[in-house]
């Protein structure tokens, strides 16, 4: 029997083996990074990482994606973060001195099974460790997959957009007449090739971004985490933030579980100035003038029911940094952590930085 989700608390034990305990569809997102393969000895009997062969461990984590894909909800989002290491026989999945090719057989065994994969995030470390290797170059990133259940799931671009601040000009005519002819696809365009109507409807405003800022994209330069706690492979704070931000609904209808969504709408409030003036500006030829954006939650359903916050979960959770990041950012968290010394870790970590106010975003570690 399946009992009732529990928040903020680290569950210790197996992964798969508690997924398979609590209920289906009551996780609004998920966020990771599994133990990888041959890289650590977490010191604890059936850990994930020390199979035979690279094989099996695709096989051991895909049960636990199993039991991600039943607790997600159908708009839920997983963003998995993994990275790769180098065979030293071929009993491991490849010549010795190659790749394992890790992150990308994972990757490839949960399309086949039904995830679509929306993302493929490089995480740049601007602060690899150094490595005394001399016939090959050192590895100074790792991958973060999105992975989203269906078609249509919840996505919130508009709170992780970059600040913009360059000249704004006069609508483009060329654009706005590309514009208003539809779409244009060159004709070497592939049937898979996109087309440039955003960018024009853009430049026939006389835009150069979106008001809220820029898509990050999908390379990010953060540095390594900076903990000094017991654990040796901690997420950096700063590299968590987005995922929960974009991925992580702030509310959600406890009736249906319908996630709330803020009104896009924007107001221009007071003249241009000189000098910058402090909050979200947006840049003019003739200098700053504020904006002002109306961003108040709503409900996206008709149950007229109570909220509660988004709730993000780590199976792996070890020193805590997921929770500890969601609790800054107003959201609830679980974690399953096998090695019950680094739950005790994340549960003290987490408890000694809840002093801080909520909705408080991480610093950059």
């Amino acid at each position: 029997m399946r009992r009732s989700l529990p928040r903020n608390q680290v569950l210790i034990g197996d992964a798969s083996r508690i997924l398979a305990q609590l209920p289906s569809a009551s996780i609004d997102c998920v966020v990771t990074s599994p133990p990888y393969y041959m890289l650590r000895d977490y010191g604890v009997p059936g850990q994930l990482g020390l199979e035979p062969d690279v094989g099996e461990w695709v096989s051991a984590l895909m049960v636990v994606m199993g039991g991600l894909k039943r607790m997600l909800r159908p708009t839920g989002t997983l963003w998995l973060n993994l990275g790769d290491s180098y065979s030293r026989h071929f009993r491991y999945g490849a010549p010795p001195k190659s790749l394992l090719m890790a992150p990308e057989r994972v990757a490839s065994a949960m399309v086949a099974d039904g995830w679509v994969l929306r993302n493929k995030i490089v995480w740049g470390k601007t602060n690899p460790m150094p490595v005394s290797v001399a016939d090959r170059l050192n590895t100074t990133w790792e991958v973060i997959y999105l992975f989203a259940r269906q078609r249509d799931y919840f996505f919130d671009l508009d709170a992780v957009r970059q600040p913009v601040q360059r000249p704004q000009g006069a609508g483009s005519p060329a654009a706005a007449a590309r514009l208003k002819a539809g779409p244009r696809r060159p004709s070497f365009a592939g049937p898979l090739a996109g087309s440039n109507s955003g960018l024009d409807r853009m430049k026939a405003e006389g835009k150069n971004s979106h008001p809220l800022g820029k898509n990050p994209g999908d390379v990010w330069l953060i540095p390594k985490g900076g903990y000094r706690g017991a654990h040796f492979a901690t997420f950096p704070p700063s590299l968590i933030e987005r995922p929960i931000k974009a991925g992580c609904p702030e509310r959600v209808c406890t009736q249906c579980g319908a996630a709330w969504r803020r009104q896009q709408r924007s107001e221009v409030i007071g003249e241009r100035v000189t000098a910058r003036p402090s909050g979200r500006v947006m840049r003019f030829d003739k200098g700053w003038q504020v904006l002002h954006y109306r961003g108040d939650l709503f409900p996206t359903c008709i149950c007229d029911a109570q909220h509660r916050p988004g709730v993000v979960l780590d199976p792996f959770m070890g020193a805590g940094t997921v929770g500890l990041v969601a609790h800054r950012l107003g959201r609830d968290w679980l974690g399953i952590e096998l090695n019950p010394k680094y739950a005790e870790l994340a549960k003290r970590r987490i408890a000694e930085d809840r002093s801080g106010p909520i909705g408080e975003a991480p610093r950059a570690a």
